[in-house]
């Protein structure tokens, strides 16, 4: 890990995806503002799904993808910082099934007490992802201001036959996830300086792996639905998931992948504070979690997998298709039947 001369996560309280709004408040002002409420029938996702990001259908065979997110920083290297912002942001538009375009950068900065040099640094990084990916940085808009943020604005396109969202899913379909959990408990570790340096590299593997996946998945239609994982936690996304399609899912809580090395800071009370944030959010719709296991439900992910509803019935030959494109997934519970909680641990 290279050391910084000035520590970024020491400006924020939160960070990464672990600075979102809390649920029900965000819900409070989004339903206040009528935001909700849209009637252009060529807008095909917007606010009242929750889902990853806005689709515009613009024709016949192409429909639009935009999507923000920006966040203050997560690790204290700017260039790190900027390659995990970039590859959160991107995954939104990889999470509806489609293909990203281009990209505009959103940048915030102390440029009385941060160098110029740092922000470029952060850019430089942004630009190293969009360049993995296959697009553009094209623009954007900065600000000074006391905090520093940084993320995107990504332009994709999708078909409109093709969209995926986190509404489909069905009684009995596989729920899979395609990258560990665990980025904010070692996020966290390196805001104390509690983290290891092996740890660190396995933070910034997992954070900066692109979900370019669901590009592909979108001409796979035993996919239902699907999302990524990121501030409200894997409790959090699976129980909008739910809500939308009007099922339960039950969770093995053994199956859950965790990236290496998490369970020993778990075990020193290392992990977000906004953890308990998405437990107090989502706890009286869940069952079957015990003591600190709320911790891999509830830890806020940056840069997080995507987490699918998939048929049964096409099973192996899913499993197939993604070990042929090189993607490991984790089998990690069902959907059901609406019962009487939202999500079981089980």
């Amino acid at each position: 890990m290279e050391n910084s001369p000035t520590r970024l996560t020491e400006w924020s309280e939160g960070s990464g995806c672990g600075c979102k709004i809390a649920p029900a408040i965000l819900d409070q002002i989004l339903s206040a503002s009528g935001s909700f409420s849209q009637a252009d029938p060529n807008l095909l996702v917007g606010n009242s799904g929750k889902d990853d990001a806005a689709v515009y259908q613009v024709s016949e065979d192409i429909a639009f993808i935009n999507t923000v997110d920006f966040f203050t920083p997560i690790v204290d290297d700017p260039f790190d910082f900027g390659r995990i912002a970039a590859a959160n942001a991107i995954s939104d538009v990889y999470a509806m099934g489609g293909k990203p375009v281009f990209a505009n950068a959103i940048l915030s900065w102390p440029v009385e007490k941060l160098s110029p040099e740092l922000a470029a640094k952060v850019m430089e990084g942004a630009k190293s992802i969009c360049k993995a990916t296959g697009i553009e940085l094209a623009g954007g808009h900065s600000i000074a201001a006391k905090d520093p943020i940084f993320g995107l604005s990504v332009n994709g396109i999708v078909h409109p036959r093709k969209i995926k969202t986190n509404k489909g899913a069905k009684a009995g379909d596989i729920i899979y996830l395609t990258k560990p959990l665990g980025i904010g408990v070692l996020a966290t570790a390196l805001k104390r300086q509690k983290i290891k340096e092996q740890d660190y590299l396995n933070l910034l593997d997992t954070a900066c792996r692109l979900n370019s996946i669901g590009e592909i998945i979108g001409n796979h239609e035993e996919v239902h639905a699907m999302t990524d994982v990121t501030g409200f936690g894997l409790l959090g996304h699976l129980t909008e998931m739910c809500e939308a399609a009007e099922v339960s899912a039950e969770i093995e809580l053994h199956k859950l992948p965790l990236i290496e090395g998490i369970q020993e800071y778990i075990n020193q009370f290392i992990f977000p504070d906004n953890t308990y944030r998405n437990w107090n959010a989502y706890s009286a719709k869940t069952k079957g979690v015990v003591g600190m296991d709320l911790v891999k439900l509830c830890d806020p992910q940056t840069s997080g997998g995507l987490m699918l509803a998939v048929d049964p019935e096409n099973q192996t030959w899913f499993e197939e298709a993604m070990k042929q494109q090189g993607q490991v997934i984790w089998k990690i519970g069902n959907f059901a039947e609406k019962g009487e909680f939202v999500v079981e641990v089980i």
